[in-house]
């Protein structure tokens, strides 16, 4: 089976201070009450055919009663599948989300027959870096540029024309216009009949909802108090960096990240082998739970030597300042 790059990585856990969580501060992610969760939460949108994403998002903060609310990665309004919309405090985090990897199915016709033989070579020719132009209705400006194709795995062919596959790619990938340049290195051209995103980062189709089954489940919680059905649809906002390598840190440098301090050494508890300066890091308390999004500025071997020193440079912060005390016994 074809994997995203993060997918492939395995990070060891370092360990850098035996450190034991403080019982009575912060809440496991999955066990945090339904007000809590909906605070901190992202769910995954099923998008329809039809509206745009802005206003899928825009619909889901009016179901779920939010002020609120960022969606990761457009779809134009005739595409389909995963829409992460974070939610509340945890609406930034999408932006974690929105340079990994995605996976979309396409349905492929080409405008006339070739042989099954030319029709993988075509797809072969297109895996890998390619250049890509974005089209005339795009959010970013129009200027050549260099995408990556992961994997294009055929799954049906039919007629010669039809061609059913699934594709990997960078994030910022056009699948619309990916299938334009096929066609035209077919020598036939080519047109996209449907596209369903199934992946975006870590969040696939898996525990895509529809905004039925999202006013179903909040509505067998506020009327029979029936916790189940919305914890299946509200997920933690953790579950939107686990691509993501990590830094977990002593309880007793929480208060002061949540206050913009950056994380110096003595704060670190344990991190993830692999760590590359520059590389976008979810720093994590002892309970698993997020507390910021940073930039590493030392790799995982610096951070593992040093005594000293900031190894992340602290961009977001996602937990609110109280959570830890800045003291505790």
């Amino acid at each position: 089976m074809s994997t995203l790059p993060f997918e492939k990585k395995k990070r060891e856990i370092l360990i850098k201070r035996e450190l034991t969580p403080c019982k009575e501060y912060g809440t496991e992610p999955d066990k945090r009450p339904i007000p809590e969760l909906i605070k901190y939460g992202i769910i995954n949108v099923d998008k329809p055919k039809g509206p745009t994403s802005h206003q899928v998002s825009a619909y889901l903060q009016k179901i779920m009663g939010v002020n609120k609310g960022g969606h990761s990665g457009t779809l134009d309004p005739g595409v389909t599948g995963v829409l992460p919309v974070a939610i509340e405090r945890a609406t930034r985090v999408v932006q974690a989300i929105l340079n990994a990897g995605k996976e979309y199915v396409c349905l492929m016709n080409l405008h006339k027959e070739i042989s099954e033989y030319e029709i993988y070579k075509l797809c072969e020719g297109f895996t890998g870096k390619i250049e890509q132009m974005p089209p005339v209705r795009s959010a970013v400006k129009r200027q050549l540029r260099t995408r990556e194709i992961y994997y294009i795995d055929i799954l049906e062919i039919e007629n010669g024309r039809n061609i059913l596959f699934k594709v990997g790619c960078q994030g910022g990938t056009y699948i619309r216009k990916l299938v334009h340049d096929m066609g035209i290195k077919a020598g036939s051209g080519a047109h996209m009949a449907e596209l369903r995103r199934t992946k975006a980062g870590p969040i696939d189709e898996s525990t895509a909802f529809t905004l039925q089954d999202i006013s179903d489940a909040l509505y067998f919680y506020k009327e029979e108090g029936n916790e189940r059905f919305l914890r299946k649809v509200v997920q933690p906002m953790e579950n939107a960096v686990k691509h993501l390598p990590m830094v977990w840190v002593a309880d007793t440098t929480i208060n002061p990240l949540c206050h913009g301090s950056n994380l110096c050494i003595p704060g670190v508890a344990r991190f993830h082998s692999g760590i590359n300066k520059d590389d976008i890091i979810a720093v994590m308390s002892l309970k698993d739970e997020l507390v910021a999004l940073g930039t590493a500025v030392m790799i995982s071997e610096d951070i593992q030597k040093a005594e000293k020193g900031v190894c992340v440079r602290i961009d977001k912060v996602f937990m609110e300042p109280g959570t830890y005390p800045k003291y505790i016994k």
